[in-house]
């Protein structure tokens, strides 16, 4: 059989475990494995891995709005140099992706401008309450995202009247981020100028619980499902594993790699919203990482440039770039055997291709989508902030030394990126569901 393009010689890491086999691609599709093809490009990937293309599904990639600091072309050229084959963006852009035409413009915007494929989070709030099932349904819709406590932007529906008006209205599952903002108006006094190690002492691991278990208590009410981001603390875990026909769970890289005592070393560049905590929590996370309550890892990738950073606390805003760094942070950790490459891909891919019912991808299947994200386990790279490909063009991981590195990225079936160059077109589509 004649196709255009074999992989050939590579580990695939699929649902049958890890193999040694080739990959047939015809159309942009996986038609087959093994044997008995002759293809038009052939990629000799002996000595690699091949992984199902990496899903990071929270990204903000500032367009509309502050293009000074990312736009959708250079937040998808650190896509693909990090192996990420697709993403969902976050809707706290200017104007907010709130209505048809904002989610529209968007979609216009990154078709084949984009490197990835991508779908785009609409912001759910009281205003467009009334057409949260159509909205969340239009083509490139990742769905209704809901700021339940105040980040960047003025995305934000902390009261119980307004949380239940929106989950009531949903079908799919919608992602959230879980902070009571009555706690954190409360402890805002807790800031302490110049003092960025403060900032998880005021937005404390009690306004995470607080927010998380209303936000179940209202899906449990009306028997809709929630996906709760960035989960930062060990108190969250048991109230989501008690909710599991309901409720799914997003981890990040720095939550899990990074902790408070990076403050001294990192400053503003640690802060986030939910914050980098104790090592307790830490610790917390990855036992839920081995238990199987996470179900996915997002990057969070929310960049801000240096100078914005530089600016003294609290003044300074919250956020750090994560979607290149995800998977080579990932792999370290595979390697020094926090998790299995298995499991990887079960948060990177299967994940959440099952949560959010994205259609053809997640998988290395037949009929797929042909989405690879190619790596070398043991190749040794330290990280710096000169390959961040963002335009910010920094990483709280600078200096740091990882071994499994990404050597490839395609979807569907095209390169976007080889052996740290990346392809001259952008050929990203909207992801479908």
């Amino acid at each position: 059989m004649q196709v255009d393009l074999l992989l050939k010689g590579g580990t695939v890491v699929n649902q049958n475990g890890r193999t040694e086999t080739d990959i047939a691609v015809l159309n942009g599709h996986i038609v087959g494995f093994g044997a008995g093809f002759t293809a038009a490009e052939t990629l000799d990937c002996r000595n690699l891995h091949i992984l199902p293309g990496v899903i990071d599904s929270q990204v903000h990639f500032r367009e509309p709005g502050p293009t000074h600091k990312e736009d959708l072309e250079t937040g998808s050229r650190a896509a693909v140099m990090g192996g990420v084959t697709a993403v969902f963006e976050m809707p706290n852009t200017n104007p907010m992706t709130t209505i048809a035409g904002a989610l529209a413009d968007k979609v216009a915007r990154a078709q084949h401008r984009m490197f990835c494929d991508f779908a785009f989070y609409v912001g759910g709030t009281r205003e467009n309450v009334d057409r949260i099932t159509e909205l969340e349904n239009l083509p490139g819709s990742a769905g209704i995202k809901v700021f339940a406590g105040s980040s960047t932007g003025d995305l934000l529906v902390e009261d119980d009247s307004g949380l239940e008006k929106i989950i009531s209205k949903l079908s799919r599952r919608a992602a959230f981020h879980s902070e009571d903002e009555a706690r954190l108006r409360a402890r805002v006094s807790h800031q302490i100028p110049g003092d960025p190690s403060s900032h998880p002492v005021w937005r404390d691991a009690e306004a995470a619980r607080l927010c998380t278990e209303r936000l179940i208590r209202i899906a449990c009410k009306f028997n809709k499902r929630i996906h709760v981001l960035h989960i930062s603390t060990a108190e969250e875990l048991p109230l989501l594993a008690a909710a599991r026909d309901l409720a799914t769970v997003e981890v990040t890289p720095h939550h899990l790699t990074l902790s408070a005592d990076d403050y001294a070393r990192l400053g503003t560049k640690l802060q986030m919203n939910p914050p980098l905590r104790g090592k307790r929590h830490r610790e917390a996370l990855w036992n839920a990482i081995t238990s199987g309550l996470v179900d996915v890892l997002g990057s969070d990738h929310a960049p801000h440039t240096l100078d914005e950073k530089a600016k003294p606390y609290p003044t300074s805003p919250s956020g750090m770039t994560g979607v290149q760094t995800l998977v080579p942070i990932m792999l370290d950790h595979v390697n020094t055997g926090r998790l299995s490459l298995e499991r990887l891909v079960d948060l990177t891919s299967h994940g959440p291709q099952r949560i959010f019912n994205i259609k053809n991808k997640g998988r290395i299947a037949e009929g797929y989508d042909a989405d690879f994200t190619i790596v070398d386990l043991k190749r040794q790279e330290t990280i710096t902030d000169k390959w961040i490909e963002s335009r910010c063009g920094w990483t709280p991981y600078d200096g740091v030394k990882v071994q499994g590195w990404v050597v490839g990225t395609y979807v569907r079936g095209r390169r976007a990126m080889w052996q740290g160059e990346i392809a001259a077109k952008a050929t990203g589509e909207a992801v479908r569901f």
